[in-house]
């Protein structure tokens, strides 16, 4: 019993170093309406969810410059990705290419 209780502070410490113990993924939300990405949330880390909201009458996408992503986002419609690595991420409408932003995720 006494090695048991000992070993417990030693089990507890291990535990914060394992993968899924840190604070969980949030989602964040960019919105397009009237031709235009809305802002693009500062906070984003690694793990997050970006959720893509078309609100606009066309169909729009979420097209990464460098090819990592590329969401099609018809009129109405909502999607999700994850954002799996750091890095700052220009992002343009392949329908509009006027239409431009940039995520940038952090660690």
């Amino acid at each position: 019993m006494r090695l048991a209780l000992a070993s417990l502070p030693a089990v507890a410490a291990l535990a914060l170093l394992l993968p899924g113990n840190g604070p969980p993924p949030r989602t964040h939300v960019v919105v397009i309406e009237q031709m235009h990405f809305g802002t693009v949330p500062g906070d984003i880390k690694v793990g997050d969810v970006v959720r893509w909201e078309n609100r606009d009458l066309f169909r729009h996408s979420a097209t990464a410059r460098d090819r990592s992503f590329d969401v099609d986002l018809p009129a109405g419609v909502s999607r999700t990705m994850v954002l799996r690595k750091a890095g700052a991420f220009a992002f343009y409408c392949k329908f509009h290419p006027g239409m431009t932003g940039t995520v940038t995720v952090r660690q």
